[in-house]
């Protein structure tokens, strides 16, 4: 066997045994939460036709997605994004639907991510996107969603950023800048290249206000009063109708009572050029990226043939699982699995105990022995975090082990079986 072939390729992992059970608890408990919202659920393919994710659509670059063909020559990638897809169905399969809709979803995305970034090609999410509300009032349910599902997750110390795509295109507006300009200007501004920045407004005629608040953009986050005073030195309409939505947020979080948990970032870009309102990241101890991103975007949904405004957020599963760990907070499944122990003889009284145990919803492994002694049972339930074992011997005789001291005793089927 070549030992190659055991190992994953880059990017890629496995996740078994104790680190997969917690993961899907969390996601139960995460899943539960967006359904108490009212969100349904709905699943999307795993790869896709590549206009549905191309550049036009603002999401990621065509570099970073794993392109492939079909037999036919169509180029299909693997969906590096949820969103794109979930608008499909939308203009799909509720085209005339005016009342707000709904969705919720788990699955993995899958990103070609540079190999120095050090970051997983495979990663898995879980979401939702509520589509057919324009309100700021689906803005703070969709932040009221996102500050719960944390604290579910068992997280206290977390902050969700909020900050508004409108905000930088307004500015940029008023700047004059152009396409080419904008764009440059956010990659400087990502990447906290403030000497580009610096020199890329020097060739620019500004008034002296507003390039003061084009430089100070990264560092425009904290409370929403400490950063209304960049009010007085703007003009463009887009940029202060952005400030005047964040006022009504706020507002509305306060309403919910969270609002300890928001904070505001002006500067704040996003990598998808879809957002045309509120985007927000939620971060915390253990991880340096975001465990949850989201944001409106108003203009998607259309693209695919139906004028519906969208808000979504995602739970970045594999971050979170990260900080939880770091921070000692994972949750812990409980020991439930019962492992009956028989040998050859006793089969039929095995099988007949474990369907009337599975019968009332208990979980049972079986076990045909090859004449082990108890302790190899103890430390094997110790490895699995088995709830107990059950010795089979003759003339109906239980010996069942107890998995919180290893002791053993001696007990009756009907006992078993109340």
């Amino acid at each position: 066997m070549n030992e190659r072939l055991l190992h994953t390729p880059e990017g890629v992992r496995d996740i078994y045994n104790a680190e997969c059970e917690k993961k899907m608890l969390l996601e139960h408990r995460l899943h539960h939460r967006l359904h108490l919202y009212g969100f349904q659920d709905i699943q999307t393919p795993a790869f896709e036709f590549f206009d549905i994710f191309n550049e036009e659509r603002g999401t990621v670059s065509a570099k970073e997605m794993y392109r492939f063909f079909d037999r036919e020559g169509n180029t299909l990638v693997l969906r590096p994004d949820m969103t794109p897809s979930i608008a499909r169905c939308m203009a799909k399969y509720y085209r005339d639907e005016t009342m707000p809709v709904r969705f919720c979803y788990a699955g993995s995305t899958f990103i070609n991510n540079s190999s120095y970034q050090g970051k997983l090609k495979e990663a898995t999410q879980l979401g939702a996107e509520l589509i057919n509300d324009a309100s700021v009032e689906a803005d703070a349910e969709m932040l009221a969603l996102t500050v719960e599902c944390l604290l579910d997750a068992g997280l206290t110390k977390f902050q969700v950023e909020v900050g508004h795509a409108d905000f930088f295109r307004g500015l940029m507006e008023e700047a004059g800048f152009n396409a080419v300009e904008e764009e440059e200007l956010r990659v400087l501004i990502e990447n906290k290249n403030m000497f580009g920045v610096e020199e890329l407004i020097s060739g620019k005629k500004l008034p002296e206000a507003l390039k003061d608040v084009v430089l100070k953009l990264p560092e425009l986050f904290g409370t929403l009063d400490g950063l209304l005073g960049v009010r007085d030195k703007i003009q463009n309409p887009k940029a202060l109708a952005a400030l005047e939505r964040l006022e009504q947020l706020y507002s509305l979080m306060m309403d919910y009572g969270l609002e300890k948990y928001i904070t505001f970032d002006l500067g704040m870009l996003s990598k998808y050029n879809y957002y045309t309102g509120i985007i927000f990241r939620a971060y915390t101890l253990g991880t340096g990226d975001a465990v949850v991103t989201g944001g409106r975007y108003d203009s998607l949904v259309g693209q695919f043939g139906k004028d519906a405004p969208a808000i979504g957020m995602a739970v970045l599963v594999d971050q979170l699982m990260s900080a939880l760990s770091r921070q000692k907070l994972l949750p812990e499944p409980e020991a439930e699995n019962t492992l009956i122990v028989y040998q050859k003889e006793l089969r039929a009284m095995a099988i007949s105990l474990a369907k009337q145990f599975r019968g009332q919803g208990k979980k049972v492994e079986l076990y045909l022995s090859e004449g082990q002694e108890k302790a190899e049972y103890i430390a094997y339930a110790e490895r699995k975090k088995l709830g107990g074992v059950l010795y089979l011997q003759e003339a109906g005789v239980i010996e069942q082990m107890n998995a919180a001291d290893g002791s053993w005793q001696s007990v009756s089927m009907e006992q078993l079986l109340g």
